[in-house]
């Protein structure tokens, strides 16, 4: 893959991991524009193929054989990855509102969101049935509806209902049935009795009359009882009622009619057609606001009207790749021709499908065999990425116009000054400090508002103050994220003392870009540093920010705490059991994860327990007697245990065991993240790995214990990692079950503290 290091000077937001977009993305990545900066929002860690769906439900596909991994997709891109939903626009000032962070700016835009279940009209239908669409929301609700089925009692029958007798209506009864009647080993089949229901006089309308007949033939000899002319007007607890009068009884019920918009691109003033889709010209640009694109079930090309198909999605990548591009380098738009006549590929549940194309049709194995190698062979083309060196740009890779380079010289000169010169400019930061709203406390005197030359912070009476500081580059490619993990990484020296958050200053490296794009990227990540020092109870009350080659954040932080309920690395005593709050392989993971090696879901896991406050779990180590305790980061596991035992033998301590203290360490019970000791395995580790194999030598034997598969996880370093605390025995257990109520689920006793040692730190493994 290609990196551009020219300033940020436009930014491109790809709403939704549909089909065009991951050939975007994978384009993109094999050539990148210069000045424009790729960011995919997506709820979707993983992003089904459509194709593919029905094998998944007949039990042909796991689940990542038929899945597109967005996150390492990105990173090949070299495009941001932002795990939310788009629920709003402001197309005025070009801003996308989501679910869970603040709003993202830009500057072109493409919508790839798939459809709504069509539902509209039907009483009972939302929230009584398993809507197929969107797609990327059909997985889990299938699961839930295979157990159920699979979970009845005495083998009783299994009435299920499919309403919608298209191609994806009939492909998924078909498929349905397979899956259900082969269960695996030590699952019981269940009697199945299935209802296809359509308003229309035949199935497969879409289709030639061949097809028709093919179908109508295969249903009727799998048993499934096809409903024509057969209207749902209404779902009830049990069943549905048809616009004839008919009621049937049924316990579930499978929602595969047509598709429905999603209702925010409407709601922003978007044009739109009759059904809600963004109405977009052949360039696949809107006929209402320039720049933003639409393609997929989301659209409505007004020039070429076709079916909602995953088909012509897959065609729309290529020139929607090249048409973004030309819009950001001010170059014309070419037009886009969809095929009127396309092959159709309809699986019949088993290893065989149906082949159709205009008045045609073909059935066998071998079509099944065709339809397979097509589709793994797509979901593989971004999944197995390959390596590309830096070359020449592509072929439709444009440089910027004369006017916007004149601008980008302006905004982004070839020389960048140090010491104050610097600093981030004063419009950019006061754009990224008006939406930030720092906790309020009345110990500080001066603080961001005031914006005076230094913060004024009253000590309490009877407390003590505990100082630390913390920073890094970003290891993620989304700032917001990476403001609540550095936040929550400085904020742990405190928790590891068991004090009180007070006061936050910010310690901020910008990327070099335009005005606009170094205020963006700056408020984004210190909103995110905010969401975590706001729920510590921490004031953010000042800060710098200097612009520099790559993103970079950290804290100097204080807290208060009472002197006689600090908690030190030293106190380790026999006979105290070992707690880690939560799982290592951070380092691992995300070593993978720059090398676009990392599953999403891997990731995912690892950083929410990144943004998770050790707050809560520090009051319940103190609530039970910890005696010693600290947070697990950049020296790794065994690093961090290595201080707590010199600092736990230093000579002439009163209370002090002659004899010293020695670790057994149960290196089983040492809980990881998913795919960390995998990539361990594999030889994928932190570049400060080599390095913390230092510790070793406090290992009894060293030798024998690097043959345990967690053994290179010993030394894996930690970003915003866990604590690591000493707590008697009797309180041990309860301090492990109340951790987990808190939301700590991988909390784990992992050793214990014996006599021995003779003044010398060891560990034993076991």
């Amino acid at each position: 893959m290609q990196r551009s290091h020219a300033p940020i000077s436009q930014d491109l937001v790809l709403v939704g991991g549909g089909h065009a977009h991951v050939t975007v993305l994978r384009k993109w990545g094999m050539g990148p524009l210069p000045g424009a900066r790729v960011t995919l929002i997506s709820r979707d860690l993983q992003a089904p193929y459509s194709g593919m769906l029905p094998g998944c439900v007949a039990g042909h596909y796991a689940f990542e054989e038929a899945h597109i991994d967005l996150r390492p997709l990105c990173r090949f891109a070299g495009a941001r990855f932002f795990h939310d939903e788009v629920v709003g626009m402001d197309a005025a000032n070009k801003r996308l509102l989501c679910r869970n962070r603040p709003p993202v700016a830009y500057d072109a835009l493409s919508i790839n969101i798939g459809a709504a279940p069509a539902m509209a009209g039907v009483p009972g239908a939302v929230g009584g049935v398993t809507p197929v669409k969107p797609i990327d929301g059909f997985w889990e609700h299938w699961l839930r509806l295979r157990e159920r089925v699979w979970g009845r009692e005495g083998g009783a029958e299994a009435r299920l209902g499919i309403v919608g007798a298209g191609a994806g209506g009939v492909e998924l009864a078909l498929a349905l049935q397979h899956g259900l009647e082969n269960p695996p080993p030590g699952r019981a089949a269940p009697q199945l009795a299935l209802h296809l229901f359509t308003d229309g006089p035949d199935v497969l309308a879409a289709h030639n009359p061949l097809v028709r007949a093919k179908f109508r033939h295969l249903l009727a000899e799998r048993g499934i009882k096809v409903h024509l002319e057969h209207k749902v007007v209404e779902v009830h607890p049990g069943g549905l009622r048809c616009a004839n009068g008919r009621a049937f009884a049924l316990d579930e019920i499978l929602w595969a009619v047509g598709a429905g918009a999603q209702t925010w691109p409407a709601e922003a003033g978007l044009a739109v057609d009759e059904q809600g889709f963004i109405k977009v010209r052949e360039t696949l640009e809107s006929v209402s606001h320039p720049g933003v694109f639409a393609v997929g079930d989301s659209a409505a090309v007004v020039e070429h009207p076709r079916p909602k198909s995953g088909v012509f999605a897959v065609r729309q990548g290529p020139p929607l790749w090249s048409n973004l591009r030309r819009k950001l380098s001010g170059r014309p738009l070419k037009p886009f021709r969809p095929q009127r006549a396309f092959l159709s590929l309809i699986a019949t549940g088993g290893k065989r499908a149906v082949a159709s194309r205009s008045w045609w049709a073909l059935e066998g194995a071998w079509v099944w065999a065709w339809k397979d190698r097509i589709d793994r062979r797509f979901v593989s083309s971004f999944n197995q990425l390959p390596p590309m060196p830096a070359t020449a740009a592509p072929e439709g890779v444009f440089p910027l116009p004369p006017e916007a380079e004149e601008q980008e010289a302006a905004q982004n000169p070839a020389m960048r000054c140090g010491g104050c010169g610097a600093k981030v400019g004063v419009a950019a930061l006061e754009q990224a400090l008006a939406g930030l709203d720092p906790s309020a406390r009345a110990d500080v005197l001066l603080g961001l508002r005031e914006r005076d030359d230094a913060a004024a912070v009253a000590v309490p009476a009877g407390k003590i103050m505990l100082h630390s500081v913390d920073f890094f580059p970003a290891f993620m490619d989304d700032p917001y994220l990476f403001g609540q993990v550095a936040a929550n990484h400085a904020l742990g020296d405190l928790r590891a003392m068991g004090a009180a958050p007070q006061t936050a200053l910010s310690i901020a490296v910008v990327p070099y870009g335009s005005e606009k794009q170094m205020a963006e990227t700056l408020a984004q990540t210190l909103q995110g540093a905010l969401k975590a020092l706001n729920e510590a109870g921490a004031a953010l009350v000042g800060g710098h920010a200097s612009e520099g080659e790559a993103l970079s954040l950290g804290f100097a932080v204080n807290g208060l705490a009472d002197r006689e309920r600090l908690l030190r690395k030293g106190g380790l005593r026999p006979g105290d059991q070992l707690l880690l709050t939560q799982p290592l392989g951070v380092g691992a993971l995300f070593a993978a994860d720059m090398r676009c090696q990392a599953k999403g879901p891997w990731i995912a896991a690892a950083l929410a327990g990144m943004t998770q406050s050790q707050g809560p779990a520090a009051d319940c180590l103190l609530a039970h007697g910890a005696t010693a305790c600290t947070d697990v980061t950049g020296f790794g596991l065994l690093g961090h245990l290595l201080e707590m035992l010199e600092a736990s033998q230093a000579p002439g301590r009163p209370g002090d065991d002659p004899a010293g203290v020695h670790i057994e360490l149960d290196l089983a019970a040492v809980p990881v993240l998913d795919g960390a000791e995998e990539l361990a395995a594999r030889g994928v580790v932190s570049s400060l790995h080599p390095r913390n194999l230092h510790f070793r030598h406090c290992l009894q034997d060293p030798a024998a214990a690097s043959k345990a598969p967690r053994y290179p996880l010993l030394f894996d370093p930690q970003t915003a990692g866990g604590l690591l605390a000493a707590i008697p025995a009797a309180q041990a257990p309860a301090c492990v079950q109340a951790l987990r109520r808190r939301g700590y689920a991988q909390a784990a006793l992992i050793g214990r503290a014996v006599p021995g040692g003779a003044g010398q730190p060891s560990v034993s493994l076991r």
